[in-house]
């Protein structure tokens, strides 16, 4: 368990100090040179890469792979990890499946799921298990376990059922208390959205982070297990998804924060009609980016 991270953070921080000895705009080695220069998986890789984007180390539009800033001390990750949670690992193999590696209808090997994410087989079989309650996977029935794969009908059911939730959320924080928490974070986002709008053309890449956060904070109102439950795969979707799909990112990011702000400023005048009106327009573009995504990349 001491080591579930060792080779990611190993690879990490060489591939930074990698990036460290490159001009600004340099391209990096195509992502099989990478694995045999880090001597590790194609899935550490790609989750290294990932951490270097959400940095603004680099952007990364499919192979292409090109150094945006000179890396800093603090972009390095410390080599004595904490235990791995099942959140953690939960983030890495939906990362491992969004990002196309594996195609669905595919037998999952544990053995082999182990080695690449550097878990106990008892604990990966056990998350096996309570990820086949969001029909990604399922067990076969001579034995072990099917990746049932993120498919345009997986991703058209997620996105409705995240409108039941999300609309459902959006007029709970508009019946909430005026003392709740949520409106503290609700006009800290508010900030946080204008002063990206302000940077877009430079800073368009950190919008993912931040419609994370945003989603996380309406959602928070709802204290429901169930849908507590679903909520972080449904987020862990729709977070990735703006990863698949570069075209237009920054135009596509700059009326997402726009309506965004039109949720925030309903909520604000507690105009839960209005708010929900919002919370709709955006949800329907969400899921019509997500089928953009999919098909993007010949899964539509």
């Amino acid at each position: 368990m001491a080591r579930r991270d060792t080779r990611y953070r190993e690879a990490y921080n060489d591939l930074l100090a990698h990036c460290d000895g490159l001009p600004v705009g340099s391209v990096l080695p195509s992502e099989t040179a990478l694995c045999k220069q880090l001597n590790v998986s194609r899935t550490v890789v790609r989750r290294c890469l990932g951490k270097l984007e959400e940095l603004g180390v680099i952007s990364w539009n499919g192979r292409e792979k090109q150094i945006l800033r000179q890396p800093r001390e603090e972009d390095s990750i410390a080599m004595s990890p904490s235990n791995g949670s099942g959140e953690d690992l939960e983030k890495r193999f939906l990362d491992w499946i969004l990002r196309f590696d594996v195609p669905a209808n595919t037998p999952l090997s544990v053995a082999e799921l182990s080695r690449t994410f550097d878990v106990p087989q008892h604990e990966l079989k056990e998350f096996l298990a309570s990820l086949s309650r969001f029909g990604l996977v399922a067990r076969r029935k001579q034995g072990g376990w099917m990746l049932l794969g993120f498919t345009r009908e997986f991703a058209i059911e997620l996105s409705d059922f995240r409108s039941v939730l999300e609309l459902n959320a959006v007029a709970n924080v508009a019946e909430a208390p005026i003392d709740h928490p949520v409106w503290a974070r609700l006009a800290e986002l508010r900030l946080e959205h204008m002063s990206l709008k302000e940077r877009i053309d430079t800073d368009f890449h950190e919008f993912s982070k931040l419609d994370e956060e945003f989603h996380e904070a309406i959602n928070s109102v709802v204290r429901n297990r169930f849908v507590m439950e679903f909520q972080k795969v449904i987020s862990l979707v729709f977070h990735y998804h703006f990863m698949w799909d570069k075209t237009d990112e920054k135009v596509r990011n700059i009326a997402a924060i726009d309506e965004h702000l039109a949720i925030i400023d309903a909520l604000d005048a507690r105009d839960k009609e209005t708010a929900e009106e919002a919370a709709r327009r955006h949800l329907r573009t969400s899921k019509s980016t997500l089928l953009s995504s999919l098909r993007h990349h010949d899964l539509g």
